[in-house]
């Protein structure tokens, strides 16, 4: 059974000025045992919007893998609006 981790809601105007809603969403799976062999728990990330969604399922291992990688350019991307900033101010 999926647990639902976290979900980010993001509305959004077109240009008609119509609101939309975006939703990113983290859902995992847990470790279990089948046939007497532990398995990997599931990490299920979904994207939805106002018609449609898209899921996709990773391994622990891929999850940690995207989660550093995001975490490097989130970090990247605020330093670089703080030099902005920096240089802004100067």
């Amino acid at each position: 059974m999926s647990v639902i981790e976290e979900e980010i809601v993001h509305w959004w105007k077109d240009e008609k000025g119509e609101s939309h809603r975006n939703a990113f969403r983290i859902e995992r799976d847990d470790a279990q045992e089948v046939n007497g062999f532990p398995r990997d728990g599931i990490v299920t990330v979904r994207i939805m919007n106002t018609v449609a969604q898209q899921a996709i399922k990773l391994s622990p291992d891929e999850a940690l893998r995207i989660s550093t990688q995001l975490l490097a350019v989130a970090k990247d991307l605020l330093n670089q609006k703080r030099d902005l900033w920096r240089v802004h101010n100067e």
